[in-house]
């Protein structure tokens, strides 16, 4: 086989795998997560005594750093959001909204400082909410 022939098969070769790269990138899609509301969630922000020990034991060992995470236990679905170390007492989280898309449930926080007048101490606080809602195997967006 000649230097020209050799070039030539390298040439159809490298074409060859070149189409079929792009045909299998053509198959792949990305799904984007549609964020209309569908319909508003009822739910429950679980007392500190009412978490489940197994979720507990999580939040804790994360809580000094920001927490999204959510636990199911077949019954329930557990969303957990916290905002990490805090230098002060006195802040809160309002939960905003828990609401359902077509593809996702999206819950909306706010970390709220304290209340005018409230005391506050320069003691350093991890604060979290956990809501409790009814399970559903779905991604959990928060917003």
């Amino acid at each position: 086989m000649d230097r020209k022939s050799c070039f030539s098969a390298l040439v159809r070769i490298t074409a060859a795998l070149v189409l079929l790269s792009l045909l299998f990138l053509c198959g792949c899609t990305v799904k984007k997560l549609e964020n209309e509301k569908t319909k508003d969630i009822e739910f429950t922000v679980v007392a500190k005594e009412e978490i489940p020990e197994e979720l507990k034991e999580k939040i804790e060992e994360g809580k000094e750093n920001p927490v999204k995470m959510t636990y199911g236990d077949g019954e329930y679905l557990y969303i957990v959001r916290g905002y990490g170390r805090q230098e002060t007492t006195g802040c809160s989280i309002e939960v905003k909204a828990v609401y359902e898309t077509e593809n996702a449930v999206y819950i909306q926080t706010e970390l709220k400082g304290p209340e005018k007048g409230e005391e506050i101490l320069e003691k350093a606080t991890c604060p979290y909410v956990v809501v409790k809602i009814e399970y559903r195997d779905t991604h959990v967006v928060f917003d």
